[in-house]
């Protein structure tokens, strides 16, 4: 048998002495000037980091097709789900090419931005300026001095593709068409559009402009179709009622007008009963934009809505006006019929193994935590249970320290998911909150606790000595 570790004189007269100095504090009056000089030191480690995959067996899906097997034939493509950001298709969607009258997506969000700010309301009247009654091709022969309002003008603009329309109304909101190019650039640039850039606001080549409001530059306007997907995610999150416009089939200008315009975007789902547009109409679709130049050939930025996902997609360099729309239809084929947003992880759902954090000084030692907001993916149809790889991280604990309001935000924590067929992995990060409120502890209650983290760690060390 091991014989027992006897302690020296020495180790045993300090924790004598120790123990004498902490008994002394509790039976001496003026304690509390006393209990910060015993309190358990704060840690000093960085945050914590923990990463996870939750997976469980997924229920049959649809097996994604390639982009290949839709035999698009386009110059580029991208189609996008505007809630998550996240791409779906994507063919030389990085290609900056030229938009034609896709251009005037960014006219139509400026304006209808500045609507919304109450920079001028829809009813305003613009008086016609030479720029814009010199502007040829798609226009509604706006002649000098002419008012009309804000709102009429746009609608010239949405439906009609007027480019005449277009100017007036970017020098009514910046004073000249080159200074609301500026705020065009700018604001693509605000928007991670990458390759975007506009010389004006209607999307003719340069050689097309009236001569003396040319640009000195001999650049043109290019973006592309990942830029144009962009752009129009911000127009269907901004300015939710977009529809207002783009879904106008035909609309008369003038009275003295012989016909009125027609909405040159064949899709419309309205057009269902339209003979010459019925086999394009799109179950579901309400704007956006159409475009086209001999440069350019013929573009389209399609948005629609089934089963409450909505979809963009853009197509450029098609063909014919029909193909871009035939070729559209491919396009968002692809996304309603293999893909469904889920929220993955609820609203205030609490962490597996971070249902609490720790707190100093509190009356309680932890508080509860969860998320702050729910999560939602793009996934393949079809998919019950997807692969989460879950990576937390908690804050410093030297900074959680009572007291601690509810709703504070104690770490976060990162979801992220890649489906089969799909290229990019979707990622999304939410806060960890407390739930309820941690009060700090009163001075009697800590000294007690840091008594009995004192006199565990000495009987850890006793125990040890044997």
């Amino acid at each position: 048998m091991k014989p027992k570790r006897k302690f020296s004189s020495r180790q045993f007269m300090i924790k004598t002495a120790t123990v004498g100095i902490l008994l002394n504090m509790l039976l001496t009056p003026g304690v509390p000037a006393m209990a910060e000089a015993v309190k358990t030191p704060a840690k000093t480690e960085s945050s914590s980091t923990d990463t996870k995959t939750t997976q469980t067996a997924p229920a049959k899906a649809v097996k994604i097709p390639s982009i290949e097997s839709l035999g698009l034939n386009l110059k580029s493509a991208v189609l996008l789900e505007p809630t998550t950001g996240q791409v779906l298709m994507s063919l030389n969607a990085d290609e900056p090419l030229p938009p034609a009258s896709m251009t005037k997506m960014m006219t139509e969000y400026l304006v209808a931005d500045a609507v919304k700010n109450g920079k001028f309301s829809w009813e305003d009247k613009v008086v016609v300026k030479e720029n814009a009654a010199k502007q040829i091709g798609s226009r509604i022969f706006l002649a000098i001095g002419d008012e009309h309002t804000v709102e009429e003008l746009y609608i010239a603009m949405a439906v009609g593709s007027a480019n005449d329309a277009t100017v007036a109304l970017a020098e009514y909101v910046s004073g000249s068409e080159q200074d609301f190019v500026k705020l065009m650039n700018e604001t693509a640039q605000k928007m991670g559009m990458k390759t975007a850039y506009f010389i004006n606001t209607t999307g003719l080549d340069r050689a097309d402009m009236p001569e003396k409001y040319q640009p000195e530059s001999d650049r043109e306007t290019v973006m592309s179709a990942m830029d144009a997907a962009i752009l129009a995610k911000y127009i269907v999150t901004d300015h939710p009622d977009f529809t207002r416009f783009t879904t106008i089939q035909s609309y008369k200008f003038r009275e003295r007008d012989k016909e009125p315009m027609i909405n040159i975007n064949w899709m419309l789902e309205a057009n269902k009963d339209i003979a010459n547009f019925k086999a394009y109409a799109y179950p579901g679709l309400d704007g956006l934009k159409t475009g086209h130049t001999s440069k350019a050939g013929n573009n389209f930025t399609g948005t629609a809505v089934r089963d409450e996902m909505r979809l963009i997609s853009v197509v450029m360099g098609a063909n014919s006006e029909a193909h871009r729309f035939t070729e559209t239809k491919k396009v968002l084929d692809f996304g309603f019929n293999n893909f469904e947003i889920k929220q993955v992880i609820a609203p205030k759902s609490v962490v597996s193994g971070y249902e609490t954090v720790p707190v100093q000084k509190g009356k309680s030692k932890e508080v509860p935590v969860v998320t702050d907001a729910g999560v939602t993916f793009i996934v393949p149809k079809g998919t019950v249970n997807p692969a989460i790889k879950t990576t937390v991280q908690i804050n410093d604990p030297a900074t959680v320290v009572a007291p601690i309001a509810a709703s504070t935000k104690l770490g976060k924590v990162t979801y992220s998911y890649k489906a089969d067929g799909m290229s990019e992995v979707q990622q999304k990060t939410v806060n960890l909150i407390a739930t309820e409120e941690a009060e700090k502890a009163g001075w009697f209650k800590l000294l007690l606790r840091a008594i009995g983290e004192f006199f565990s760690d000495l009987f850890t060390g006793i125990k040890n000595l044997f």
